[in-house]
């Protein structure tokens, strides 16, 4: 595995890089929009192609660079579904799996620090954000925290895990690096109690002055940092009530570009075909899944993702590759939902 720990001095920031050594893909953790270049840049030389952009929860300290980085890369953005966010690729739930070629993350929802706080563990290592710091845990005063549920999830669910599991703290304000849960566990001063309720005196004893950037951070990162400018794609999206006839006269091909997790868990639109949005590119080869179908059913193609930023920017790789008349749903699934469009939902044995 490719690994690089990014800091950011500024807001005393991680950004954690994972890329595979084989498919060349990668993903970023909690990036920093004033580090865009930098990530970028190192992505190319390092020769790997950014898939996934996932943060750990809606930011106070910092603007996240997960808008810019798509804007950049068309890659998929992911956050908590608790999180208040309008721009995002896809939202996952507790105990999902997010990834790209080759690699995998388990997500743990560690509400506390704020009500859409995430963790992601792998086999030997765990990206705690703000929930666990090295000898220090994340504040509980503001975005919906609360100290009664940081202190479950950092022991019912966190310490849980492993001894020697590695822990990436999303924060370090003294020059650490990183730690072990067996290390947070003896020696982190603020899980020295014996109750929620002592973990809660401790922790509204703190006082702390609000972050600096908070009141410019927090509106821009429920935009996701960015937005997705679809104003040329205005003649080739459709709205939910249009989707819902075009099912019912039953001519057009629905495409579903979500991940298997997302279909499982939310449903599908009846009939449609799946095409994962991250392998897009080798279903766009001569022969491949979309490239072949858009030469049938162009006219009649119908792109569908969540939340309608994976189909926008599959539509413009789609009209660069010739098919001009795709079209995609905005809003994705959710506004099908909100206009009463039928959900089929997938069969329980079907892959997660």
């Amino acid at each position: 595995m490719i690994f690089r720990q990014l800091f950011d001095a500024e807001s005393s920031s991680y950004c954690y890089l994972l890329g595979d050594e084989s498919s060349r893909e990668c993903l970023l953790i909690d990036p920093v929009i004033g580090k865009v270049d930098r990530y970028l840049s190192l992505i190319a030389e390092l020769g790997l192609a950014l898939r996934l952009v996932a943060d750990t929860h809606v930011h106070a300290d910092h603007i996240t660079g997960a808008g810019l980085l798509r804007d950049a890369t068309s890659c998929i953005t992911a956050i908590g579904r608790e999180a208040e966010v309008d721009r995002v690729s896809m939202r996952f739930c507790d105990g999902e799996v997010l990834g790209v070629d080759g690699l995998e993350l388990r997500t743990i929802h560690t509400p506390g620090h704020t009500n859409c706080s995430y963790c992601f563990a792998m086999a030997d290592r765990v990206f705690t954000g703000d929930t666990l710091l090295i000898r220090g845990t994340g504040r509980t005063d503001f975005q919906a925290g609360d100290p009664y549920a940081a202190y479950q999830s950092i022991t019912q669910k966190l310490l849980t895990l492993p001894n020697d599991t590695w822990v990436y703290p999303g924060h370090d304000y003294k020059g650490d690096t990183v730690s072990t849960i067996g290390e947070e566990r003896a020696f982190n001063p603020r899980l020295q109690v014996n109750s929620s309720a002592d973990y809660a005196a401790v922790m509204n004893a703190l006082n702390l002055p609000d972050p600096k950037a908070m009141d410019v951070a927090v509106p821009a990162n429920l935009t996701i940092g960015a937005s997705l400018d679809v104003s040329d794609l205005a003649q080739q999206t459709i709205n939910a009530e249009t989707a819902i006839a075009l099912l019912e006269v039953g001519d057009s091909l629905f495409v579903d570009l979500r991940e298997p997790s997302e279909r499982q868990r939310d449903g599908i639109i009846p009939s449609s075909v799946h095409a994962p949005y991250r392998s897009l590119d080798e279903a766009l080869k001569a022969g491949g899944v979309l490239e072949a179908l858009a030469q049938v059913y162009a006219p009649r193609m119908v792109l569908y993702c969540a939340f309608g930023e994976r189909s926008a920017l599959a539509l413009r790789k789609l009209q660069a590759a010739g098919f001009d008349s795709v079209r995609h749903l905005g809003g994705g699934l959710d506004a099908w939902i909100a206009s009463g469009g039928t959900i089929q939902e997938m069969p329980s044995s079907a892959p997660k």
